[in-house]
């Protein structure tokens, strides 16, 4: 019995050796010893030869159904007047005239029937789908037995995650460290390989810095290469202990419920903030709420009334080594996290963008677009205007009269023009 303990002390010895050595010291002084994209490298030549495997098996089985890259159907992209001015010249008449014709009825039923299958609001709260088995649990088919090699590396790889990767992701007692210091631990305990681009766009003392939203661990990511005075809602549970604890070390913005509904209380804390141009940037998520890194969907304006400098920032996660999104209907903090620490690595891009402000005659909606925009094509994101919201509430009246009366002038115009160009 005192040989087994005797054992199980030098684990420990050569765990906490390997933590401090190769985790904790460089982290310190931001270094990094090459490890992660060896780790990585290795990591990529594996899920490749496991892709080939299965593809091999599958021929000596029964062909698996695929799902399109696009989604499940395909869609027209073309514009109502165009789809319904081509319906009208398919018909044996070629109704070409302005008036209303029952043909016209195709066209919005042809959407509706899109929409209930797969509209652009539904799919972004749902995990991306991936060609290929990243040897999790995830998968895009529920892959039967292919050969023993494969189960072999499937069960080395639950090993290395659960026994490997998730002890070094748990370093609470590094807490007392500096603030970066942690977030920096948090990182490579995530399995973190992080690429930064256009560091000399990095957000200064006094701006905000506003990026679209897939995870909490977007906090990570950023505070990894700079710190930043968070703003959020104040949270009961372990987000509630993580924030408490967070605020320690930095001057963060932390808002009751209460008054999250009063937006001019909420404004004036944060123009205080950034008039301080000793504090820390600003880190605000304007979509609102947490998207699958498919798409950036509407900003909310309220982040770019306040004026200041705005720092834009786009982050791109890579899907292949473990799924980022946080799917908050399905998983709590908790669960999410053990996801996250049981997953191969987290691999992302971040771009900084040209710091950006408010132009003359510019509206804080035009505002927020253009900066939406400019992140959408950084970093390779569809640019969408649908409200991340709708996930929890209901289309506004205000959309559907806008197609409404989009295809009302198309038929008044047309009546109209007719008018205008006949006998005086």
């Amino acid at each position: 019995m005192e040989g087994a303990w005797e054992i199980a002390f030098v684990f420990f010895q050569v765990w906490l050796s390997i933590v401090v050595g190769l985790i904790m010291l460089p982290a310190m002084f931001g270094v990094s010893l090459g490890f992660t994209d060896i780790y990585i490298k290795v990591l990529v030549k594996t899920l490749e030869w496991a892709t080939l495997r299965i593809q091999r098996g599958q021929k000596e089985q029964a062909a698996l159904p695929s799902q399109s890259a696009n989604g499940i159907i395909e869609k027209d992209d073309g514009s109502m007047q165009e789809e319904i001015g081509e319906l009208r010249r398919s018909h044996p008449k070629n109704l070409a005239g302005g008036d209303f014709t029952l043909c016209d009825a195709f066209y919005f039923c042809k959407k509706g029937i899109e929409n209930i299958v797969e509209d652009q609001v539904t799919q972004r709260f749902t995990s991306e789908e991936l060609a290929s088995w990243n040897l999790l649990t995830r998968t895009n088919n529920n892959f039967c037995y292919i050969s023993l090699r494969l189960t072999i590396i499937w069960g080395l790889g639950v090993f290395i995650r659960y026994c490997i990767l998730l002890p070094l992701s748990v370093k609470n007692w590094l807490s007392d460290l500096v603030h970066i210091t942690c977030y920096r631990i948090c990182a490579r305990g995530l399995s973190a390989t992080i690429r930064y681009h256009n560091k000399e766009n990095r957000p200064k003392k006094g701006g905000i810095c506003v990026a679209n939203h897939t995870s909490p661990i977007d906090i990570v990511i950023l505070a990894n290469d700079g710190c930043y005075a968070m703003v959020g809602q104040v949270h009961g549970g372990l987000m509630g202990v993580l924030q408490r604890s967070i605020v320690r070390s930095c001057p963060h913005v932390w808002f009751e419920r209460s008054e999250m509904k009063d937006r001019h209380a909420v404004a004036k804390r944060l123009k205080d903030h950034i008039a301080d141009k000793t504090k820390l940037p600003i880190l605000i998520f304007p979509e609102g709420t947490c998207i699958n890194n498919t798409s950036v969907m509407m900003f909310k304006k309220g982040s770019f009334e306040i004026g200041g400098t705005i720092y834009p920032v786009a982050i791109k996660y890579d899907p292949q080594f473990g799924d980022a999104f946080w799917n908050s209907a399905k998983y709590n903090m908790v669960s999410y996290l053990l996801r996250m620490m049981t997953s191969w690595a987290i691999v992302c891009n971040v771009w900084y963008l040209p710091p950006m402000t408010r132009q003359d005659g510019e509206d804080a909606v035009q505002f927020a677009n253009r900066v939406k925009s400019a992140i959408a094509h950084q970093g390779g994101l569809v640019d969408l205007s649908w409200d991340g919201g709708l996930k929890r509430e209901k289309v506004k009246e205000s959309l559907k009269e806008e197609q409404q009366k989009m295809y009302s002038s198309m038929i008044i115009g047309s009546d109209f023009n007719e008018a205008s160009v006949g006998p005086a």
